[in-house]
């Protein structure tokens, strides 16, 4: 892996982005800092830029716990994250930040800015392994190494004045924490008392209608371009708009994914549209250190020396990351070495049987079905006759239609499967399953057939939690995720091999999806419209009920 190197001094065209300029000269360190800047004309031909940092992030989403995480973004010149635990927190409670904070101590270099979950179960309507009320969230708050109210998913709680959840805003307001939003769809008169309330951000936005109205109510606006949600290009004419109330998030990146490039790739395609690349720099760089109270430098004497080397200004491609006036990073490998982590978990192990996967449909009924769309969290619904996909007055998957079984297996109590139906990730054989399922991570799959769905079932119950794949109803194959059902042990590249050739095997079988496997762990998310599936049945995130899935 190489050694860590603490260099004296490190030479370039040093990018300040708060003065806007590009100047020749010598970073002195001492003891972590920038002692001083010296102008010099004869400078190597690459420029030392601020480290780029993500301004939404799960780093559960990565399959890679904390340490393991900073150890590759860092690669990439990411030097921060903002980041909402409450993937695991839905999971093991405030047991599991506290697995966060722990793990990020771990690499204190790296900075990793945790919020406190607000929503966590992100609503009455599933099971999950954990509630934060609001004294939970008040005494989160509360401490120093929080940072901010993770996102506030239950728009329609904060509209209705729920008080519970008001009061866990009134919280952050009083410690003086930004409250981050997640606001999908919403429009209007809505956004402004959503943005009254104390809200401050949303990366919800998939359309420039929304963005603007969110940048009008007085809000941040968080351009995401994560492996599912991708929504760089019908935000980017923002960035010629208003750069100074705008970021770059991720939000949900898996492990392959984030081996290939980080926040500097979405940059470097800001900078390909033509948008000044000192304006990249203040979205990708300064606007979120400014919005959190983040100190990771910006080349200015007294800053942590945390910087980025790149060859210019165009392609933002690192050479070398420093934290702290520590070369950490270098040519697209890390310096860090891998950190064994520890492993709490929860975890069912009773097998759900063909019985449990029974979806009763009564004849002349019609189905509601979940319709997937690439790159999208949102769904639509289809409506089809029960008589094009019903045999004995029970649903049978039709692959040629693309009408597929999916279900949710509650993963905390031995409850009976949720099935309904699912159009849109193609599989023609074998099935897909996933302890990653957003938010309550119960056991999410989808299969062509109840053998094949049962046995990619069977695979993540009996690994603790895990991403697999069933050719058919033999065994599958399985990367397991010992912390949480969420993150695996191991090593980045193993992780992101194992999880890469899954994907590649769910298309293999059919799916032409670019990403099936994380497109799947969306397929609980109850926030986001509009038909989703959580343990407890289909729901409809337009009316924010409970439905059938026959009418």
């Amino acid at each position: 892996m190489g050694t860590q190197e603490q260099p004296n001094s490190v030479a370039g065209h040093i990018v300040d982005v708060q003065a806007r300029t590009v100047t020749p000269g010598v970073l002195h360190i001492r003891t972590g800092r920038i002692h001083r800047i010296e102008p010099r004309a004869d400078v190597p031909s690459r420029y030392l830029i601020p480290g780029f940092i993500d301004a939404h992030i799960h780093v559960e989403s990565t399959m890679l716990p904390p340490a393991e995480f900073a150890r590759w973004a860092l690669v990439h010149g990411t030097v921060a994250t903002v980041s909402d635990p409450h993937e695991i927190a839905n999971v093991l409670g405030v047991t599991g930040v506290d697995y966060m904070l722990a793990e990020a101590a771990r690499r204190p270099e790296f900075r990793i800015l945790f919020g406190a979950p607000s929503c966590v179960p992100a609503t009455m309507f599933e099971t999950a392994g954990a509630e934060l009320d609001a004294g939970a969230v008040g005494e989160l708050l509360a401490r120093p190494e929080i940072g901010y109210l993770s996102e506030v998913m239950n728009v329609p709680g904060v509209l209705a004045g729920e008080e519970g959840l008001l009061q866990k805003l009134r919280t952050a307001q009083d410690n003086g924490k930004p409250i981050d939003g997640h606001a999908p769809g919403l429009r209007g008169e809505a956004v402004r008392r959503y943005a009254a309330a104390g809200v401050t951000t949303d990366h919800e936005c998939t359309t420039i209608e929304e963005a603007r109205e969110r940048l009008e109510a007085g809000m941040w606006v968080l351009i995401r371009e994560g492996s599912a949600a991708k929504d760089f290009t019908a935000l980017s004419p923002l960035m010629f708009e208003a750069p100074e109330r705008l970021m770059f998030c991720s939000d949900d990146k898996h492990p392959n994914d984030l081996l290939r490039g980080h926040v500097n790739r979405i940059a470097a395609r800001a900078v390909a549209l033509g948008i000044d690349p000192l304006e990249v720099l203040r979205i990708a760089c300064w606007n979120p250190a400014l919005h959190y109270g983040l100190r990771t430098g910006f080349l200015r004497p007294g800053d942590p020396a945390s910087f980025v080397v790149v060859g210019d200004l165009t392609e933002l491609t690192p050479l070398e990351t420093y934290l702290h006036g520590v070369c950490v990073a270098r040519d697209g490998a890390p310096l860090w070495e891998y950190l064994p982590p520890a492993t709490p978990n929860t975890f069912r192990k009773t097998l759900p049987d063909k019985a449990g996967l029974r979806l009763q449909v009564a004849s002349g009924s019609s189905m509601r079905v979940m319709e997937v769309y690439d790159g999208k969290l949102i769904t639509g619904e289809l409506r089809v006759p029960a008589a094009e996909c019903v045999l004995n007055g029970a649903f049978e998957c039709n692959t040629v239609r693309d009408l597929l079984k999916i279900a949710v297996v509650n993963r905390y109590a031995d409850t009976p499967p949720a099935v309904a139906v699912v159009h849109g990730f193609g599989l023609k054989r074998g099935a897909i399953a996933s302890s990653v399922a957003h938010d309550s991570h119960n056991v999410v799959a989808v299969g062509a057939d109840d053998g094949s769905l049962l046995a990619a079932v069977a695979a993540v119950v009996q690994a603790g939690g895990g991403v697999a794949v069933a050719r058919g109803p033999a065994a599958a194959e399985v990367l397991p995720l010992p912390i949480a059902g969420l993150m695996a042990s191991a090593a980045a590249e193993e992780v992101a091999a194992q999880y890469e050739q899954l994907d590649r095997t769910a298309n293999e079988l059919g799916s032409q999806l670019r990403s099936p496997l994380m497109t799947l762990s969306f397929m609980a998310l109850l926030v986001i419209p509009k038909l989703k599936l959580s343990d407890k049945g289909l729901f409809d995130g337009e009316a924010f009920a409970l439905t059938e899935p026959a009418q």
